[in-house]
């Protein structure tokens, strides 16, 4: 499997590997000494010992990464574009996933037919209705870290790791994975109709990048309302799972070109290209590492792509998404640092919160907003 960009959104990999969520695997650790005593591979035991027939081959020093080339940050003139703050877009429940009760460091969730219980930090209250959370069909145990491995439990019944969803009229697996995620972060349904209503009244072609793209939800949405898609994702794993849910939808002949690469070398290769995008999604990690080695930080890293990304929209574009997870900062960091990216373009940056709202277990019920992220957007005027 690949191994790619997908900081604190994880998931499992294959047996030994650790890869990552949205599209990003982290290396796992090749100078682990394999195991001693019984349990330990034959082999392993059989390198240790006198008996064995040849020294083993002398390990090969990893080639290194080759860096996409750095070029500074442009220096912007003209007006910072308009403003909009705090906005905070709100998901409520649907027939097919909501946020039913929140509390005590856990959420319930119903995606599809499953009721599912996680870790949640920032539910600090207590629960709305106790009473139904022992009705959960899996519950994520282990380490409450975003990062952190675990296990799932079915106190019901024995589930199967895949089950069929469906958004905004867009077919996807849902996906029991070894780090709590599960195929699709729903608060995303913000942004994901706000493109689908830009793409379906363009009244011209509408291309778009969708960077970390993750299991594909958000590139199907964008095609299937008529958009040239582009995503990008540095893990093979997840490009395979995006792949599994175009098929599922029979969405095979729709125009998406499935790119597994380090996302800043691509938009670097675009930029000297001169290639162009009418609204660019991007959803970096906090921290990641690359197929080659490459290393990501999202304080460090995320101002040169953001100006990268001003340079590869269109003359015609309609807007520029950033969504950032598990970040300690304001809004305001990501919004100030939009309208520098955006001086002169014209357009208003909006920026604040994706929260979900509670809605009860039959969706109708309207509670308390859950925090999940931060984001910036800038819109064209």
């Amino acid at each position: 499997m690949g191994e790619g960009w997908y900081g604190d959104r994880l998931f499992s990999g294959a047996a030994g590997e650790n890869s990552t969520d949205d599209g990003r695997s982290i290396v796992k650790d090749r100078h682990r000494r394999p195991k001693s005593g019984p349990a330990a591979p034959v082999k392993a035991r059989a390198e240790r010992g006198p008996a064995a027939r040849a020294p083993a081959p002398p390990k090969k020093e990893p080639r290194p990464a080759a860096e996409a080339p750095v070029r500074p940050l442009t220096r912007r003139e003209g007006e910072k574009p308009a403003e909009r703050v705090p906005v905070i877009l709100e998901t409520a429940g649907s027939d097919q996933y909501r946020l039913i009760d929140s509390g005590a460091g856990e959420k319930l969730e119903q995606y599809g037919p499953y009721r599912i219980v996680r870790p949640e930090a920032q539910a600090l209250w207590q629960r709305s209705r106790p009473g139904i959370w022992d009705k959960a069909d899996a519950l994520f145990t282990g380490d409450t870290d975003e990062d952190g491995m675990g296990r799932w439990k079915f106190p019901r019944a024995a589930l199967g790791e895949t089950w069929p969803m469906q958004l905004l009229g867009v077919d996807f697996h849902g996906r029991f994975t070894a780090f709590r995620h599960v195929g699709v972060f729903p608060e995303q349904l913000a942004h994901w109709r706000w493109m689908k209503e830009k793409v379906e009244t363009a009244g011209r072609p509408v291309k778009v990048l969708n960077l970390f793209g993750y299991t594909g939800v958000a590139s199907l949405v964008a095609a299937s309302a008529g958009a040239e898609v582009t995503h990008v994702d540095a893990s093979k794993k997840a490009i395979g799972w995006a792949r599994e849910n175009q098929a599922l939808g029979r969405m095979e002949k729709l125009p998406i070109r499935w790119i597994c690469e380090d996302a800043m070398k691509f938009i670097q290769r675009e930029e000297r290209r001169g290639s162009t995008y009418d609204i660019i999604l991007t959803d970096p990690p906090k921290f990641g590492r690359g197929p080659n080695g490459e290393v990501w930080h999202l304080f460090d890293h995320l101002p040169l792509m953001l100006d990268v990304c001003r340079e590869i929209l269109s003359p015609r574009a309609i807007g520029l998404v950033l969504t950032a997870y598990s970040i300690r900062a304001s809004f305001y960091s990501i919004h100030e640092l939009m309208r520098e990216t955006m001086r002169g373009a014209g357009g208003t940056v909006e920026s604040g919160e994706l929260v979900i709202r509670e809605s009860g277990p039959d969706g109708r019920d309207a509670g308390r907003a859950l925090s999940t992220s931060l984001f910036s957007r800038w819109v064209s005027a």
